[in-house]
């Protein structure tokens, strides 16, 4: 068996790690598992360390498995979070579990013969406890003190702090002595602000079970600038393309800075060491190319999306660079279309205006594209407008054979100032 925290040493995927766990990974095969609450029918790219460390688990011959926290996440993780989260009904819950199993998929083999993946649902074997019995049972072998001292829980206590969200650690507690006992789980993982809630279970199994158990944390994500990994104006990047299209997906991986493509790049692909030294020793030499950026956009984009959406995502960033077509415009879908152009002004036109025809010196002027018709006259004799990528001159028509997706005609003046016409109804 491949050495597991080795391979994650090397990518930078360790932030904490109890004694003994790569002592036991490296004397039999353990099962481990990840918990991800469903709060939303997606995940997001900040999930993906946890997966990917499941991921590297299982090639180096490992059992994952995925806990879905239908019961947890009923309540909401407080771990360094402000304020409380808003709480989910079963119905939600239910719903992005489906969603969310799909996705993993596509990272975890669930069909393997030997180191099968599993995926769990922790309102399995916590529905049916009273409160009552779970207090008696599984609360009285852990101390208010001992809860109360998890930094997760001390960084709330100025701002408050429910007793639900406080007694989440407990749950999560809970579910590590059920899996050590049910599936012979000896190894949870999480990020590092879980490693209090990890530990809480090492200490049931050790109270419990009179068993010994094991946690291991992988450090936050952060860009070299100090922002949230994931985040975007827009917020999250999702793996969900009608959250986040593979464009604006495959555009996110494009354009990190060359630090953090480096790391990036060993978190998130299964490129080999030696295999990822030699691409930033590449990119090191032309770093104007961005390999290591393009490397990781295109592994990733495909992973998550499909090959076919990767290429769509190449040609729809093209549009923006000048080698885009009109044919190329118009395969595109009206999300990918307003993703690529986010940001370019938006000008109204009534569809009757349009189906009659319209002059593209009336259309320029009365839109305000260009402040006059004379402007719009300039312009045209120098050559420098097109209309959906093609040059077109003082007496081109405009009319509704131009549409994209039905609704919109994209204007360009000289190379890099673009304006959308939208076709009011």
């Amino acid at each position: 068996m491949k050495n597991f925290v080795e391979e994650l040493k090397w990518r930078g995927m360790i932030h904490n790690v109890m004694p003994g766990t790569e002592e036991l990974l490296n004397k039999e095969i353990t099962s481990a598992y990840v918990g991800i609450d469903p709060t939303a029918d997606s995940l997001h790219i900040g999930h993906l360390v946890g997966v990917m460390m499941l991921t590297h688990l299982q090639r180096c011959g490992h059992r994952p498995i995925v806990v879905l926290g239908g019961a947890t996440g009923m309540i909401g993780d407080p771990s360094f979070k402000s304020e409380e989260r808003k709480l989910l009904s079963i119905d939600n819950i239910r719903h992005n579990q489906e969603c969310i199993k799909k996705q993993l998929s596509k990272f975890i083999d669930f069909d393997a013969v030997e180191n099968k993946a599993e995926i769990l649902n922790n309102y399995d074997w916590t529905k049916d406890w009273t409160f009552i019995d779970f207090i008696r049972e599984v609360g009285k072998h852990i101390t208010v003190n001992y809860m109360m001292a998890k930094e997760s829980v001390k960084k709330r206590m100025e701002t408050g702090i429910s007793f639900t969200e406080f007694s989440y650690q407990l749950l999560q507690g809970y579910d590590f002595k059920y899996l050590y006992e049910n599936y012979g789980c000896k190894l949870q993982m999480g990020g590092s602000d879980q490693w209090g809630n990890i530990t809480t279970g090492t200490e049931l199994i050790r109270r419990m079970s009179q068993g010994e158990a094991f946690a291991l944390t992988c450090p936050l994500i952060t860009k070299a600038d100090g922002g949230k990994f994931g985040k975007t104006e827009k917020g999250n990047v999702w793996l969900d393309a009608a959250k986040t299209t593979p464009y604006a997906f495959y555009q996110f991986w494009l354009n990190c800075s060359d630090e953090d493509a480096m790391k990036f790049i060993k978190i998130f692909t299964l490129l080999s060491q030696d295999e990822i030294a030699d691409l930033i020793s590449q990119h090191s030499e032309s770093p104007e190319q961005r390999l290591l950026q393009k490397t990781l956009a295109e592994d990733l984009t495909i992973r998550v999306h499909s090959k076919k959406d990767y290429e769509a995502a190449i040609e729809a960033s093209q549009i923006l660079f000048g080698k885009g077509t009109t044919e190329s415009l118009k395969r595109l879908d009206e999300a990918t279309f307003l993703s690529v152009f986010e940001g370019v002004p938006m000008f109204d036109i009534s569809l009757s205006k349009l189906q009659s025809g319209i002059n593209i010196v009336d259309l320029l002027a009365d839109t305000t594209i260009l402040s006059s018709k004379g402007e719009a006259r300039r312009a045209l004799k120098e050559n420098s407008i097109a209309i959906n990528k093609e040059k077109v001159a003082e007496d081109f028509v405009c009319d509704s054979s131009l549409l994209i997706n039905g609704k919109y005609i994209l204007v360009q003046r000289g190379k890099k100032n673009y304006f959308i016409i939208k076709i009011e109804q």
